[in-house]
């Protein structure tokens, strides 16, 4: 396999995004971007992630039923691969039912096992075929699973959720002693499959197993494949673990041999990490009290090693190349190089209204828009229909949006690719189409000759480094929501200030400047974050702290922030980390702890187990007490509640959003 090694590895990406491979007759076969998440139970896996940072992790993923010669050839393969990539991945070994939070992490809305291999007749996965009938058993409170079981009454419990995936249809069934965070789990993975595999095409049913009487059509349709159920259901299934991976020992070494485990009599199920010097994971840093990386200076400076700046993002798009390498535009989720057209409607009174073309990529909060991108792939017209849902639209607008792309998709054939869009999480091609003209406005309309309330100041928050990845997203007035890594357009009557944090790069201050002009037609003032007028903080309401610790203007700190969700659910206290971590993962029934080195916050979600609040202080300190690093025991320990998060909290998540639980989750669905 040497020899094969450059072909098989030529199409490899070292941009940030996930590539996946399975192993055909001993070859790398490479896994389409609807088919993540998806493992056949008899084969291996290679899954490379690339942070935004650029820092690499191979994981090679070991099926149940998967042969010794295809698990010899995936740890190869791995081995191969990270010698293309100059030795700096860290190595990861994942086996099925025990894969580490890292890896359960790039999936979010969950895994799926699903029966066979590539031997009982493995295939890419054909978005918009419905030509499929399997029932998943779904398992698992924050990490989700979901199995491939007998479609059968048999299958079933009173305890678990199953979804009935039937193609054109997928019926979830809550069995009577599931909780509600499983079902909101369940949901989300079943619009994740509608989503990535139907197109969103798909109808999806809810069945609450212990009121079946209250959905009697989606009865009929069980009973239609299931067959007359016969006597009762079995009962609930215990989770003799919270989440299988929490109890997953981890061993951090340089040096791997496969007899290592044995030896040692590990279980076999033992996460393996694989690093060299220089390529050391946070959670191995982690174990060090005093960990220096090569180049690092001491006090308040900052030193960026070569290819951690983030001038890749610069990097022009090769359209060919995209079109060339399919697996290449999903990675990047650019299907070109956003220069095709661009048509906008909004919806008004529930029907569609064209938006004028000089407004495109001005988008309000209590709008929902259809904008239709049109493109071309060899030769041929091609699709994609984005439906923007603004955070303060109304039910029956989001449900006509649905339905009005409907409209749109049947003008065209059913041809365009929908394309969900929640507001505040726009994917990169819908930056893109925009260049560099996306605005976001937290509240209001667009609509012509409605006047919007007066807000006074308006703040802006600009991120991105050109045309192609570049938005400003209204936030609070306020100085709190400032943060030092970014530059901000502070929008009053008068004037327009700039103001450039202190950790913003050259790029970051240009494309600010273009935005102002688009958002203002004013005079613009540049202000340098220490060098404010009196007027600009008069304009926040006051000056006020916000997230502008030192640590923040690294590329990389010394110890980067980790959080890891807490639990009591078996009787036993249990964390769990949550790698490349956003505010989403801040649940409501949540207690989270945000380990920054030199502070311990804990964060307690608003419908949190009154134990497990009870209990975090003592955890907090027993964590700091048997911490391997020896950490200092009089570490600050910040009590955080849910709504009140401070700045130097919120300044360690991306675009943190001060609304995000005024909506309820399940409102959302």
């Amino acid at each position: 396999m040497n020899d094969d090694s450059p072909d098989a590895f030529r199409n490899v990406s070292r941009k940030p995004g996930m590539q996946i491979w399975t192993i055909n007759n001993m070859q790398l076969v490479p896994v389409p971007a609807q088919g993540f998440g998806n493992f056949f139970e008899g084969d291996c896996y290679i899954v490379l992630h690339v942070s935004s940072r650029l820092s690499a992790d191979i994981h090679y993923w070991i099926g149940n039923s998967s042969s010794q010669d295809e698990q010899g050839a995936a740890a190869i393969y791995v081995t191969q691969l990270d010698e293309y990539l100059g030795g700096s991945p860290v190595q990861h070994r994942e086996v099925q039912g025990s894969e580490s939070p890292r890896f359960r992490s790039y999936f979010k809305n969950g895994l799926i096992y699903k029966k066979g291999g590539v031997a009982s007749g493995f295939r890419h996965v054909d978005t918009n075929a419905y030509n499929v009938l399997r029932l998943l058993h779904v398992k698992g409170r924050k990490h989700v699973a979901a199995t491939e079981v007998e479609v059968s009454w048999n299958s079933f419990n009173n305890g678990d959720i199953f979804l009935l995936d039937m193609g054109k249809a997928i019926v979830q069934w809550n069995g009577p002693q599931s909780n509600r965070r499983e079902k909101l789990k369940a949901v989300l993975l079943a619009q994740d499959i509608r989503d990535r595999e139907r197109g969103g095409r798909a109808q999806i049913g809810v069945v609450e197993g212990g009121n079946e009487e209250d959905s009697p059509e989606l009865m009929k349709v069980m009973m239609a494949v299931l067959g007359q159920r016969t006597g009762q259901l079995k009962d609930a299934i215990p989770d003799d673990k919270p989440d299988q991976v929490q109890n997953a020992n981890t061993l951090s070494i340089h040096l791997f041999y496969q007899g290592y485990i044995k030896a040692k009599n590990y279980p076999s199920s033992t996460t393996v990490e694989v690093m060299t010097e220089g390529g050391e994971s946070a959670m191995f840093k982690h174990l060090f009290k005093s960990w220096r990386d090569k180049g690092q200076t001491q006090g308040l400076g900052s030193t960026y090693s070569l290819g951690k700046i983030a001038k890749v993002d610069q990097v022009k798009f090769d359209v060919m190349e995209l079109h060339a390498r399919p697996e290449l535009a999903a990675q990047q989720r650019m299907v070109d190089d956003a220069s095709g057209d661009v048509k906008v409607w909004r919806i008004e009174n529930l029907e569609l209204a064209e938006v004028n073309p000089s407004t495109y990529g001005q988008f309000y909060g209590g709008d929902c828009y259809l904008v239709l991108y049109t493109y071309q792939r060899s030769n041929q017209q091609q699709y994609i229909l984005y439906m923007w849902q603004g955070r303060h639209a109304t039910k029956d607008e989001i449900t006509a949006c649905a339905y009005q792309a409907v409209n749109v998709d049947n003008k065209y054939n059913g041809a365009p690719v929908q394309v969900r869009v929640v507001m505040g999480k726009e994917p990169r091609h819908f930056l893109a189409i925009f260049k560099g003209k996306l605005i976001i406005f937290e509240g209001g309309t667009g609509r012509p000759g409605v006047v919007n309330p007066d807000p006074g100041a308006r703040l802006f928050q600009v991120r991105g480094t050109d045309e192609l990845n570049t938005k400003a997203t209204e936030v609070l007035a306020r100085a709190s929501s400032l943060n030092t890594n970014d530059v901000f357009l502070l929008k009053t009557d008068k004037t327009c200030y700039l103001w450039y944090g202190k950790g913003c790069s050259g790029d970051e201050r240009v494309m600010g400047r273009a935005m102002s002009d688009v958002l203002s037609r004013q005079d613009k003032q540049v202000v340098m974050e220490d060098q404010e007028p009196a007027e600009f903080w008069v304009a926040l309401g006051g000056k006020a702290p916000y997230a502008s610790d030192k640590r923040l203007q690294r590329e990389e700190p010394p110890h980067s922030p980790r959080l890891f969700e807490c639990s009591n659910q078996t009787g036993q206290f249990r964390m769990t980390e949550v790698d490349d971590f956003a505010q989403s993962d801040l649940d409501e029934e949540d207690v989270m702890l945000l380990d920054t080195w030199e502070e311990i916050f804990f964060w307690v979600g608003n419908l949190a187990n009154q134990q497990e609040t009870k209990e975090a202080w003592n955890s907090a300190q027993e964590y700091l007490r048997t911490h391997p690093a020896g950490r200092d025991p009089d570490t600050p320990i910040i009590f955080v509640k849910q709504g009140y998060e401070p700045p130097t909290f919120t300044g360690w998540f991306n675009a943190w959003d001060p609304h995000k639980w005024s909506v309820s989750l399940i409102a959302l669905l």
